[in-house]
Protein backbone atom coordinates (compact mmCIF):
# COMPACT_ATOMS: atom_id res chain seq x y z
CA UNK A 1 0.00 0.00 0.00
CA UNK A 2 1.46 3.35 -1.07
CA UNK A 3 0.53 6.12 1.36
CA UNK A 4 1.62 9.75 1.45
CA UNK A 5 3.77 10.15 4.58
CA UNK A 6 3.81 13.94 4.24
CA UNK A 7 0.11 14.24 5.08
CA UNK A 8 -0.27 14.09 8.86
CA UNK A 9 -3.56 14.72 10.57
CA UNK A 10 -4.01 18.23 11.98
CA UNK A 11 -3.30 18.44 15.68
CA UNK A 12 -6.67 18.27 17.43
CA UNK A 13 -8.01 16.51 20.48
CA UNK A 14 -9.76 14.17 18.09
CA UNK A 15 -6.61 13.09 16.26
CA UNK A 16 -4.67 12.84 19.53
CA UNK A 17 -7.32 10.56 21.07
CA UNK A 18 -7.53 8.03 18.23
CA UNK A 19 -6.58 4.63 19.58
CA UNK A 20 -6.01 3.29 16.06
CA UNK A 21 -5.74 5.63 13.08
CA UNK A 22 -6.55 4.27 9.64
CA UNK A 23 -4.57 4.97 6.47
CA UNK A 24 -5.63 4.32 2.90
CA UNK A 25 -3.40 4.29 -0.21
CA UNK A 26 -2.74 7.00 -2.76
CA UNK A 27 -4.68 6.58 -6.01
CA UNK A 28 -2.32 5.19 -8.67
CA UNK A 29 -3.08 3.97 -12.16
CA UNK A 30 -6.44 3.58 -13.88
CA UNK A 31 -9.58 2.49 -12.06
CA UNK A 32 -13.21 2.02 -13.04
CA UNK A 33 -16.39 2.18 -10.96
CA UNK A 34 -20.09 2.89 -11.16
CA UNK A 35 -19.60 6.04 -9.06
CA UNK A 36 -16.56 8.04 -7.96
CA UNK A 37 -17.01 10.24 -4.89
CA UNK A 38 -14.70 13.22 -4.32
CA UNK A 39 -14.28 14.08 -0.64
CA UNK A 40 -13.73 11.97 2.47
CA UNK A 41 -15.93 13.83 4.95
CA UNK A 42 -19.37 12.90 6.23
CA UNK A 43 -21.15 13.66 2.95
CA UNK A 44 -18.72 11.78 0.73
CA UNK A 45 -18.16 8.81 3.02
CA UNK A 46 -21.85 8.31 3.70
CA UNK A 47 -22.87 8.74 0.06
CA UNK A 48 -20.32 6.05 -0.80
CA UNK A 49 -21.63 3.83 2.00
CA UNK A 50 -25.25 4.31 0.96
CA UNK A 51 -24.40 3.50 -2.67
CA UNK A 52 -22.44 0.40 -1.69
CA UNK A 53 -25.44 -0.79 0.31
CA UNK A 54 -27.45 -0.45 -2.91
CA UNK A 55 -24.98 -2.61 -4.83
CA UNK A 56 -22.95 0.07 -6.66
CA UNK A 57 -19.20 -0.19 -7.13
CA UNK A 58 -17.70 2.99 -5.65
CA UNK A 59 -14.31 4.69 -5.52
CA UNK A 60 -13.78 7.50 -2.98
CA UNK A 61 -10.84 9.91 -3.38
CA UNK A 62 -9.73 12.31 -0.66
CA UNK A 63 -7.11 15.03 -1.08
CA UNK A 64 -5.76 14.69 2.46
CA UNK A 65 -7.01 12.13 4.99
CA UNK A 66 -10.52 10.80 5.56
CA UNK A 67 -12.12 13.12 8.13
CA UNK A 68 -9.49 15.82 7.44
CA UNK A 69 -11.86 18.79 7.18
CA UNK A 70 -14.78 19.95 9.29
CA UNK A 71 -16.18 16.42 9.55
CA UNK A 72 -13.25 15.47 11.78
CA UNK A 73 -12.80 18.77 13.62
CA UNK A 74 -16.25 20.01 14.67
CA UNK A 75 -17.88 20.31 18.08
CA UNK A 76 -19.35 16.82 17.91
CA UNK A 77 -22.95 17.90 18.54
CA UNK A 78 -25.74 16.09 16.67
CA UNK A 79 -28.84 18.23 17.05
CA UNK A 80 -32.13 19.07 15.40
CA UNK A 81 -30.96 22.58 14.61
CA UNK A 82 -31.28 23.47 10.95
CA UNK A 83 -29.42 26.32 9.36
CA UNK A 84 -31.52 28.47 7.08
CA UNK A 85 -34.91 27.09 8.10
CA UNK A 86 -36.64 30.38 7.31
CA UNK A 87 -35.19 30.42 3.79
CA UNK A 88 -36.10 26.77 3.27
CA UNK A 89 -39.69 27.47 4.28
CA UNK A 90 -39.90 30.50 2.01
CA UNK A 91 -38.58 28.67 -1.06
CA UNK A 92 -40.36 25.36 -0.44
CA UNK A 93 -43.76 26.74 0.54
CA UNK A 94 -45.23 26.66 -2.95
CA UNK A 95 -43.55 23.40 -3.97
CA UNK A 96 -44.40 21.36 -0.87
CA UNK A 97 -47.62 23.00 0.27
CA UNK A 98 -49.23 21.04 3.10
CA UNK A 99 -46.21 18.72 3.24
CA UNK A 100 -43.80 21.53 4.12
CA UNK A 101 -43.85 21.11 7.90
CA UNK A 102 -43.43 17.34 7.66
CA UNK A 103 -40.47 17.67 5.28
CA UNK A 104 -38.75 20.27 7.46
CA UNK A 105 -39.31 18.11 10.53
CA UNK A 106 -37.85 15.08 8.73
CA UNK A 107 -34.81 17.10 7.67
CA UNK A 108 -34.25 18.32 11.22
CA UNK A 109 -34.40 14.92 12.90
CA UNK A 110 -33.66 12.15 10.41
CA UNK A 111 -29.90 12.57 10.73
CA UNK A 112 -29.95 11.48 14.37
CA UNK A 113 -31.76 8.28 13.40
CA UNK A 114 -29.29 7.56 10.57
CA UNK A 115 -26.26 8.08 12.80
CA UNK A 116 -27.62 6.04 15.71
CA UNK A 117 -28.56 3.17 13.40
CA UNK A 118 -25.21 3.27 11.60
CA UNK A 119 -23.24 3.25 14.85
CA UNK A 120 -25.24 0.28 16.10
CA UNK A 121 -25.18 -1.68 12.83
CA UNK A 122 -21.45 -1.32 12.24
CA UNK A 123 -20.27 -1.29 15.85
CA UNK A 124 -18.63 2.15 15.58
CA UNK A 125 -16.97 3.26 18.82
CA UNK A 126 -17.38 7.05 18.71
CA UNK A 127 -18.24 7.99 22.32
CA UNK A 128 -21.91 8.45 21.38
CA UNK A 129 -24.07 9.89 24.17
CA UNK A 130 -27.54 11.44 24.35
CA UNK A 131 -28.49 14.74 25.96
CA UNK A 132 -28.27 18.41 25.00
CA UNK A 133 -29.31 21.83 26.28
CA UNK A 134 -30.14 24.83 24.12
CA UNK A 135 -29.38 27.61 26.61
CA UNK A 136 -31.03 31.02 26.97
CA UNK A 137 -28.77 33.87 28.02
CA UNK A 138 -31.58 36.41 28.38
CA UNK A 139 -35.38 36.22 28.72
CA UNK A 140 -36.00 37.12 25.06
CA UNK A 141 -34.29 33.89 24.02
CA UNK A 142 -36.94 31.83 25.76
CA UNK A 143 -39.59 32.49 23.10
CA UNK A 144 -37.56 30.48 20.58
CA UNK A 145 -37.13 27.63 23.04
CA UNK A 146 -40.78 27.61 24.01
CA UNK A 147 -41.74 27.35 20.33
CA UNK A 148 -39.34 24.44 19.82
CA UNK A 149 -40.72 22.75 22.93
CA UNK A 150 -44.29 23.13 21.67
CA UNK A 151 -43.34 21.70 18.28
CA UNK A 152 -41.62 18.76 19.92
CA UNK A 153 -44.62 17.97 22.09
CA UNK A 154 -46.98 18.22 19.10
CA UNK A 155 -44.73 15.84 17.15
CA UNK A 156 -44.59 13.15 19.80
CA UNK A 157 -41.33 14.21 21.47
CA UNK A 158 -42.93 15.16 24.76
CA UNK A 159 -40.85 12.57 26.65
CA UNK A 160 -37.64 13.91 25.07
CA UNK A 161 -37.89 17.65 25.77
CA UNK A 162 -38.08 19.62 29.01
CA UNK A 163 -38.17 23.41 29.44
CA UNK A 164 -35.85 24.57 32.22
CA UNK A 165 -36.00 27.81 34.19
CA UNK A 166 -32.97 29.43 35.80
CA UNK A 167 -33.08 27.07 38.79
CA UNK A 168 -33.40 24.08 36.49
CA UNK A 169 -30.37 25.23 34.54
CA UNK A 170 -28.33 25.42 37.75
CA UNK A 171 -29.30 21.81 38.45
CA UNK A 172 -27.75 20.81 35.12
CA UNK A 173 -24.83 23.22 34.71
CA UNK A 174 -22.65 25.00 37.25
CA UNK A 175 -22.82 28.27 35.34
CA UNK A 176 -24.11 31.77 36.16
CA UNK A 177 -24.89 32.65 32.55
CA UNK A 178 -28.28 31.12 31.80
CA UNK A 179 -31.84 32.11 32.64
CA UNK A 180 -33.42 29.03 31.06
CA UNK A 181 -33.01 26.36 28.46
CA UNK A 182 -34.45 23.44 26.55
CA UNK A 183 -33.21 19.99 27.58
CA UNK A 184 -33.44 17.50 24.72
CA UNK A 185 -32.60 13.83 25.22
CA UNK A 186 -32.98 12.99 21.51
CA UNK A 187 -29.99 15.14 20.55
CA UNK A 188 -26.57 13.52 20.79
CA UNK A 189 -22.87 14.24 21.05
CA UNK A 190 -19.91 12.18 19.90
CA UNK A 191 -16.31 11.99 18.66
CA UNK A 192 -16.81 13.04 15.01
CA UNK A 193 -13.47 11.81 13.67
CA UNK A 194 -14.06 8.34 15.11
CA UNK A 195 -17.53 8.37 13.54
CA UNK A 196 -16.24 9.39 10.11
CA UNK A 197 -13.45 6.81 10.15
CA UNK A 198 -15.82 4.11 11.38
CA UNK A 199 -18.24 4.88 8.58
CA UNK A 200 -15.39 4.78 6.05
CA UNK A 201 -14.30 1.38 7.33
CA UNK A 202 -17.90 0.16 7.07
CA UNK A 203 -18.00 1.40 3.46
CA UNK A 204 -14.72 -0.36 2.71
CA UNK A 205 -16.10 -3.63 4.07
CA UNK A 206 -18.93 -3.24 1.57
CA UNK A 207 -16.44 -2.90 -1.29
CA UNK A 208 -15.80 0.86 -1.51
CA UNK A 209 -12.22 1.55 -2.65
CA UNK A 210 -10.84 4.48 -0.66
CA UNK A 211 -7.79 6.56 -1.60
CA UNK A 212 -6.17 9.32 0.46
CA UNK A 213 -3.50 11.88 -0.39
CA UNK A 214 -5.01 12.11 -3.87
CA UNK A 215 -6.14 15.66 -4.72
CA UNK A 216 -8.40 15.77 -7.78
CA UNK A 217 -6.87 17.92 -10.51
CA UNK A 218 -9.71 17.74 -13.01
CA UNK A 219 -13.12 16.28 -13.72
CA UNK A 220 -13.32 15.34 -17.41
CA UNK A 221 -16.95 15.42 -18.49
CA UNK A 222 -18.42 12.95 -20.92
CA UNK A 223 -20.68 9.90 -21.22
CA UNK A 224 -18.33 8.24 -18.72
CA UNK A 225 -16.63 11.09 -16.86
CA UNK A 226 -13.12 10.78 -15.46
CA UNK A 227 -11.67 12.04 -12.20
CA UNK A 228 -7.97 12.79 -12.63
CA UNK A 229 -5.32 12.93 -9.88
CA UNK A 230 -1.54 13.35 -10.07
CA UNK A 231 -0.88 9.61 -10.19
CA UNK A 232 -4.10 8.09 -11.49
CA UNK A 233 -7.62 8.41 -12.76
CA UNK A 234 -11.03 6.90 -12.19
CA UNK A 235 -13.53 6.41 -15.00
CA UNK A 236 -17.12 6.09 -13.80
CA UNK A 237 -20.74 6.39 -14.82
CA UNK A 238 -21.37 9.08 -12.19
CA UNK A 239 -19.27 11.60 -10.23
CA UNK A 240 -20.26 13.03 -6.85
CA UNK A 241 -18.40 16.14 -5.62
CA UNK A 242 -18.57 16.27 -1.81
CA UNK A 243 -15.66 18.53 -0.91
CA UNK A 244 -17.78 21.34 0.60
CA UNK A 245 -15.73 24.49 1.21
CA UNK A 246 -12.30 22.87 0.76
CA UNK A 247 -12.26 21.99 -2.95
CA UNK A 248 -11.75 24.31 -5.94
CA UNK A 249 -13.30 22.17 -8.66
CA UNK A 250 -15.80 23.33 -11.30
CA UNK A 251 -15.27 27.02 -10.57
CA UNK A 252 -17.32 28.18 -13.56
CA UNK A 253 -20.43 26.76 -11.91
CA UNK A 254 -19.63 26.55 -8.20
CA UNK A 255 -17.59 29.66 -7.41
CA UNK A 256 -19.24 32.36 -5.31
CA UNK A 257 -21.64 29.93 -3.63
CA UNK A 258 -19.92 28.85 -0.39
CA UNK A 259 -17.34 30.55 1.84
CA UNK A 260 -15.16 29.55 4.80
CA UNK A 261 -15.81 30.74 8.34
CA UNK A 262 -13.08 29.65 10.72
CA UNK A 263 -14.18 28.63 14.18
CA UNK A 264 -11.92 27.80 17.10
CA UNK A 265 -12.20 24.80 19.41
CA UNK A 266 -10.14 23.91 22.46
CA UNK A 267 -10.02 21.15 25.03
CA UNK A 268 -8.81 21.58 28.57
CA UNK A 269 -6.70 19.21 30.56
CA UNK A 270 -8.68 16.32 32.14
CA UNK A 271 -10.83 17.92 34.85
CA UNK A 272 -11.24 15.02 37.25
CA UNK A 273 -14.07 15.59 39.72
CA UNK A 274 -14.61 19.12 38.38
CA UNK A 275 -16.04 17.64 35.16
CA UNK A 276 -18.98 16.17 37.08
CA UNK A 277 -19.36 19.36 39.10
CA UNK A 278 -19.76 21.66 36.10
CA UNK A 279 -21.83 19.27 33.95
CA UNK A 280 -23.20 16.46 36.14
CA UNK A 281 -25.46 14.96 33.44
CA UNK A 282 -22.77 14.95 30.71
CA UNK A 283 -24.74 17.15 28.32
CA UNK A 284 -23.76 19.00 25.17
CA UNK A 285 -24.68 22.69 25.22
CA UNK A 286 -24.95 25.64 22.89
CA UNK A 287 -26.56 29.00 23.53
CA UNK A 288 -29.20 31.00 21.65
CA UNK A 289 -27.05 33.85 20.37
CA UNK A 290 -26.45 34.45 16.66
CA UNK A 291 -22.71 33.96 17.28
CA UNK A 292 -22.78 31.28 19.91
CA UNK A 293 -20.56 29.25 22.19
CA UNK A 294 -20.86 25.47 22.37
CA UNK A 295 -19.30 22.86 24.60
CA UNK A 296 -19.45 19.37 26.04
CA UNK A 297 -17.34 16.93 28.03
CA UNK A 298 -15.10 14.43 26.27
CA UNK A 299 -14.94 10.75 27.14
CA UNK A 300 -11.84 11.36 29.27
CA UNK A 301 -13.35 14.26 31.21
CA UNK A 302 -12.05 17.33 29.41
CA UNK A 303 -14.14 20.37 28.54
CA UNK A 304 -14.34 20.76 24.75
CA UNK A 305 -15.32 24.37 24.05
CA UNK A 306 -15.84 26.19 20.77
CA UNK A 307 -17.07 29.52 19.48
CA UNK A 308 -16.10 32.86 18.04
CA UNK A 309 -16.41 32.10 14.32
CA UNK A 310 -14.17 34.30 12.16
CA UNK A 311 -16.09 35.19 9.00
CA UNK A 312 -13.06 36.70 7.31
CA UNK A 313 -12.00 33.12 6.52
CA UNK A 314 -8.57 33.72 8.09
CA UNK A 315 -7.04 31.65 10.86
CA UNK A 316 -6.74 33.10 14.36
CA UNK A 317 -3.33 33.35 15.96
CA UNK A 318 -4.48 31.86 19.27
CA UNK A 319 -7.82 30.18 19.79
CA UNK A 320 -6.79 29.33 23.35
CA UNK A 321 -6.37 33.01 24.25
CA UNK A 322 -9.59 33.97 22.47
CA UNK A 323 -11.76 31.29 24.08
CA UNK A 324 -10.36 31.30 27.61
CA UNK A 325 -12.44 34.33 28.75
CA UNK A 326 -15.63 32.62 27.54
CA UNK A 327 -14.69 29.37 29.31
CA UNK A 328 -14.01 31.18 32.59
CA UNK A 329 -17.20 33.25 32.32
CA UNK A 330 -19.22 30.10 31.68
CA UNK A 331 -17.58 28.07 34.44
CA UNK A 332 -15.83 30.28 37.03
CA UNK A 333 -14.54 27.11 38.72
CA UNK A 334 -12.23 26.64 35.71
CA UNK A 335 -10.38 29.96 36.03
CA UNK A 336 -6.76 29.34 35.02
CA UNK A 337 -7.43 25.82 33.72
CA UNK A 338 -4.78 24.41 31.40
CA UNK A 339 -5.73 24.12 27.72
CA UNK A 340 -4.15 21.08 26.11
CA UNK A 341 -5.46 21.28 22.53
CA UNK A 342 -6.53 24.16 20.27
CA UNK A 343 -7.47 23.94 16.60
CA UNK A 344 -9.58 25.46 13.84
CA UNK A 345 -12.64 24.21 12.03
CA UNK A 346 -13.38 25.84 8.65
CA UNK A 347 -17.14 25.71 8.16
CA UNK A 348 -18.74 26.10 4.76
CA UNK A 349 -21.12 29.07 4.98
CA UNK A 350 -23.85 29.73 2.42
CA UNK A 351 -25.23 33.27 2.12
CA UNK A 352 -28.88 32.21 2.54
CA UNK A 353 -27.90 29.22 4.76
CA UNK A 354 -29.76 26.74 2.50
CA UNK A 355 -27.87 23.48 1.68
CA UNK A 356 -26.79 23.28 -1.96
CA UNK A 357 -27.54 20.06 -3.85
CA UNK A 358 -27.41 19.93 -7.61
CA UNK A 359 -26.14 18.54 -10.91
CA UNK A 360 -23.52 20.07 -13.17
CA UNK A 361 -24.35 17.62 -15.97
CA UNK A 362 -26.51 14.51 -16.20
CA UNK A 363 -23.78 12.50 -14.47
CA UNK A 364 -21.84 14.97 -12.28
CA UNK A 365 -23.44 15.84 -8.94
CA UNK A 366 -22.53 18.01 -5.96
CA UNK A 367 -23.68 18.61 -2.38
CA UNK A 368 -22.36 21.23 0.05
CA UNK A 369 -23.13 24.08 2.42
CA UNK A 370 -24.37 23.17 5.91
CA UNK A 371 -23.37 26.50 7.51
CA UNK A 372 -22.14 25.05 10.78
CA UNK A 373 -24.93 22.48 11.27
CA UNK A 374 -23.54 19.62 9.23
CA UNK A 375 -23.10 16.55 11.40
CA UNK A 376 -26.73 15.47 11.21
CA UNK A 377 -27.64 17.25 7.97
CA UNK A 378 -24.75 15.72 6.02
CA UNK A 379 -26.04 12.24 6.82
CA UNK A 380 -29.48 13.17 5.49
CA UNK A 381 -27.99 14.72 2.36
CA UNK A 382 -25.83 11.64 1.73
CA UNK A 383 -28.97 9.50 1.75
CA UNK A 384 -30.73 11.89 -0.64
CA UNK A 385 -27.74 11.95 -3.01
CA UNK A 386 -27.39 8.17 -3.04
CA UNK A 387 -31.11 7.83 -3.79
CA UNK A 388 -30.79 10.27 -6.68
CA UNK A 389 -27.71 8.64 -8.18
CA UNK A 390 -29.57 5.32 -7.92
CA UNK A 391 -32.49 6.86 -9.85
CA UNK A 392 -34.97 7.97 -7.17
CA UNK A 393 -35.12 11.73 -7.62
CA UNK A 394 -38.09 12.95 -5.55
CA UNK A 395 -36.26 14.24 -2.48
CA UNK A 396 -33.23 15.39 -4.46
CA UNK A 397 -35.50 17.45 -6.70
CA UNK A 398 -36.89 19.25 -3.64
CA UNK A 399 -33.38 20.33 -2.63
CA UNK A 400 -32.22 21.04 -6.17
CA UNK A 401 -35.16 23.45 -6.60
CA UNK A 402 -33.64 25.75 -3.96
CA UNK A 403 -32.18 28.84 -5.63
CA UNK A 404 -28.67 29.46 -4.30
CA UNK A 405 -27.19 32.91 -3.82
CA UNK A 406 -24.17 33.16 -6.10
CA UNK A 407 -22.07 36.29 -5.73
CA UNK A 408 -20.28 37.87 -8.71
CA UNK A 409 -16.57 37.76 -7.92
CA UNK A 410 -17.77 35.71 -4.97
CA UNK A 411 -14.44 34.14 -4.10
CA UNK A 412 -13.16 37.69 -3.50
CA UNK A 413 -16.27 39.35 -2.07
CA UNK A 414 -17.93 36.51 -0.18
CA UNK A 415 -16.09 36.71 3.12
CA UNK A 416 -16.19 40.54 3.36
CA UNK A 417 -19.96 40.38 2.82
CA UNK A 418 -20.28 37.63 5.44
CA UNK A 419 -18.38 39.84 7.89
CA UNK A 420 -20.77 42.73 7.24
CA UNK A 421 -23.75 40.45 7.67
CA UNK A 422 -22.46 39.08 10.95
CA UNK A 423 -21.85 42.58 12.29
CA UNK A 424 -25.49 43.28 11.52
CA UNK A 425 -26.58 40.19 13.42
CA UNK A 426 -24.37 41.12 16.36
CA UNK A 427 -26.07 44.50 16.43
CA UNK A 428 -29.49 42.84 16.32
CA UNK A 429 -28.49 40.62 19.23
CA UNK A 430 -28.10 43.68 21.45
CA UNK A 431 -31.76 44.59 20.90
CA UNK A 432 -33.14 41.05 20.89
Amino acid sequence: MVTDPTIARPHTYYSASLANDVAWPVLQGDHSADVVVIGGGFTGVNTALELAERGFSVVLVEANRVGWGQSGRNGGQVTGSLSGEGELRRQWKRRLGAELDDFIWWLRWHGQDVIAARVARHGIDCDLKHGHIHAAMKPSHMAELEDTFAQGCARGMGDDVVLLDAAGMRDHLESPLYCGGLLNSRNMHLHPLKLCLGEAQAAERLGVRIFEGSPVLDVVHGPRPQVVTAQGRVTANQVMIAGDVTHKLERKRLSGMIFPAVGGIVTTEPLGEAAHAINPHDLAVYDCRFVLDYYRLTADGRLLFGGGANYSGRESRSFAEELRPAIEATFPRLKGVKIDHAWSCAMGIVINRAPQLGKLTDNVWYAQGYSGHGVATSHVVAEVMAEAIAGTMERFDVFAALKPVRLPLGDLLGNPLLMLGMRWYLLLEKFR
